[in-house]
């Protein structure tokens, strides 16, 4: 029997000592992986102190086969609308608590993230047209696709401030969403953090190479806000106002899965997407750029391999960014935005053709 394993590990390693060999020597083209950071952690995760971990067991569907990719959300509560970008191009709008499913207005791109504007409208990061405002009779404008020359390949994440300014992301400049694991698989810091000036009409930049630059939330206080980068599963300070302003702090870092969007409930809660949970597959590619460039290429010229983007889920943390509860589930993935609206926490999947709902009165974890 021994014999016959090691005649098999030999055979085994004859048929792929020659595709290891070509995975060395070549280098695809726009594709190289880096070591990451040092910053990026592969110890333990922060936890929260209470976790529901079969959040998909507690959750209502909305709007079934109305909502394709719902990525990120927006709640008006004067209208009792909640917003959604899909991946056919359409912002649509949901009754709340009702249900009931409108299309609202078409970008002719990829509408991500979405948050309401002063005047009743919604500003749209879309991932191909760039920076939106969408007036209250749904005239789409573009507000900037550009910055110090370099144009926008994945607008990501967005908010508004107070005063109007609007703060997003760039995820990344070299590859659109069509391509987004690619940047992911690189481990490349091609993000940035930008703000528009409604009055002014100028795009600044804040922050650059960002690892995968996501989701926005503005503070309360409006002296801050606080962005995610994907990769390295962070989120970060960005100090608005005061003596720090212009500077980054931690908000908070090594995060038990990937986050995405971020969202300021209005009662003294972020709500941080988690657009997968850390896995050990996950820790085997982030470790060895080689690794990722061997996905990368069977992937690209050999055939479709899964993405295993499971244990997606919710962190719910403090303004001081402590951890409060966790929502996830084996079964969910590309999680992408949550938002709280009253007694209930929306989310949306770009995997799922709906929205999805928790009724936290019955929550085992909520207090």
């Amino acid at each position: 029997m021994a014999t016959g394993l090691g005649l098999a590990a030999k055979a085994v390693l004859l048929v792929l000592a020659p595709v290891l060999l070509s995975v060395a020597l070549y280098s695809p083209k726009d594709f190289s992986p880096a070591a990451v950071p040092p910053e990026y952690s592969f110890g333990a995760d922060v936890y929260a102190p209470r976790h529901d971990a079969r959040v998909l067991a507690s959750s209502e569907r909305i709007g079934e086969g109305r909502l394709p990719g719902p990525e990120d959300l927006a709640y008006d509560a004067a209208g009792g609308w909640l917003y959604t970008g899909c991946a056919d191009g359409w912002i649509r709008r949901v009754s709340v608590p009702g249900g009931e499913v409108e299309d609202w207005a078409y970008t002719g791109g990829r509408p991500l993230g979405v948050v309401l504007a002063g005047d009743g409208g919604l500003v749209v990061a879309d991932a191909d047209k760039g920076l939106l405002k969408v007036s209250p009779d749904k005239t789409v404008e573009l507000l900037t696709d550009a910055a110090e020359g370099l144009k926008f390949a994945l607008t990501d994440g967005v908010d508004v401030a107070a005063d109007g300014t609007i703060y997003f992301t760039d995820a990344s400049y070299k590859n659109n969403l069509a391509h987004f694991m690619k940047d992911v698989l690189e481990a490349r810091p091609h993000g940035r953090l930008m703000s528009f000036d409604p009055s002014t009409r100028k795009t600044a930049v804040l922050a650059r190479d960002l690892y995968f630059a996501n989701g926005v939330a503005v503070a309360p206080d409006q002296d801050s806000f606080i962005y995610c980068e994907t990769v390295i599963r962070r989120c970060s300070r960005y100090h608005i106002r005061g003596e720090k302003a212009g500077t980054v702090a931690r908000f908070i870092d090594n995060l038990p899965g990937y986050p995405d969007n971020i969202r300021y409930d209005g009662e003294g809660r972020y709500w941080i997407a988690l657009s997968a949970g850390r896995t050990l597959e996950w820790d085997v590619l982030m470790r060895s750029p080689f690794v990722r460039k061997l996905v990368y290429m069977v992937d690209t010229y050999v055939v479709s391999l899964p993405q295993n983007l499971r244990y997606a889920g919710a962190m719910s943390v403090t303004l001081d960014g402590e951890p409060v509860t966790m929502y996830t589930d084996r079964g969910l993935a590309h999680a992408t935005g949550w938002l709280k609206v009253g007694d209930y926490l929306y989310y949306g999947s770009l995997a799922s053709p709906y929205i999805s709902r928790i009724d936290l009165t019955k929550s085992s974890i909520e207090a």
